[in-house]
């Protein structure tokens, strides 16, 4: 069975957000991932994880701006990262130091590094489609954009390296974040091929992956032998709700992730990137969880 991690920003919504990680441990996570976690201090953060014996695995760089401060603002000004986006690298700089210094606070050791949407100056030559179908697609489009990326990464992995904390780089759908510049997994292990750091690796959200390119058991198959993934999300698809609902038959995809997992020796997480169908109502995630009792239950 995988390790699963509860995403506090999507999860328990029904309850202010330091309140999720005690309602998650009653809930029986041992690991707990989050998008932003800089409303709050280090510190309030750190005591709710140690008083609910919770591991975070996974927080992401400010979508935008260089403070705490500013991250819900940029977030809903529809900024979406800043890594690919030239100009932007002295913001980026500060945006990662920023989660670094909270990675280390809270014993996090994965940073998600948003890449960003491109620019509409940098989209005319891009297909209707949104996003390009090969590599060499993404460096003739994409040129300027794949430069800074791969320098930001660069400068970024080896902050990061000094900490013991990898990177990770995630291909995200356009229907739910147009124009965000990594958009197929390919792209994304092209891009850590090319790079050749040994902690900046590829967060593979399952259901990014069915709504852009389907095929996601074969995706694993390919992706998870090369040690290039370190993170996996899950959702339903397509409306990013419980699991037990929407195209993906997730009892079967699990099945073979743990026999991956046990031949590649992989040991990751696999973080609940999920909206639950009654997550603001009171205890609605809870309730939203016999998912997961049933694929207990059958992988028992």
């Amino acid at each position: 069975m995988p390790r699963f991690a509860a995403n506090l920003s999507l999860m328990y919504t029904d309850r202010p957000f330091v309140e999720r990680f005690k309602a998650a441990h009653l809930d029986g996570f041992k690991f707990v991932e989050c998008l932003f976690p800089y409303a709050h201090s280090c510190e309030e953060l750190q005591d709710a994880l140690n008083q609910n014996h919770l591991k975070q695995v996974l927080i992401n760089t400010p979508p935008g701006g260089h403070d705490g401060a500013m991250v819900a603002q940029m977030w809903d000004a529809g900024m979406r990262g800043v890594a690919c986006l030239p100009g932007h690298e002295i913001e980026f700089e500060a945006g990662f130091k920023l989660a670094l210094k909270y990675a280390k606070a809270m014993k996090c050791n994965q940073i998600h590094a948003m890449a960003g949407c491109v620019p509409l100056a940098f989209r005319q030559d891009i297909k209707a489609s949104n996003f390009p179908l090969t590599s060499s697609d993404l460096a003739q489009t994409k040129g300027p954009l794949l430069d800074t990326f791969l320098e930001n990464l660069y400068k970024a992995g080896n902050w990061a390296a000094q900490e013991g904390i990898t990177v990770l780089i995630e291909p995200i759908n356009t229907r739910d974040i147009p124009h965000y510049f990594l958009n197929r997994q390919a792209q994304a292990h092209h891009i850590v091929e090319s790079l050749g750091l040994p902690n900046v690796k590829v967060q593979m959200d399952l259901y990014h992956c069915q709504i852009v390119e389907g095929d996601v058991i074969e995706k694993m198959k390919h992706y998870l032998p090369t040690g290039r993934v370190a993170h996996i999300q899950v959702a339903g698809v397509p409306l990013r709700q419980e699991l037990h609902m929407g195209e993906l038959n997730y009892q079967e995809v699990f099945k073979v992730l743990d026999e991956l997992a046990q031949a590649c020796q992989w040991s990751g997480c696999v973080g609940l990137e999920y909206r639950p169908i009654e997550g603001a109502q009171i205890d609605g995630t809870s309730r939203g969880l016999s998912w997961l009792k049933e694929s207990v239950s059958w992988m028992a």
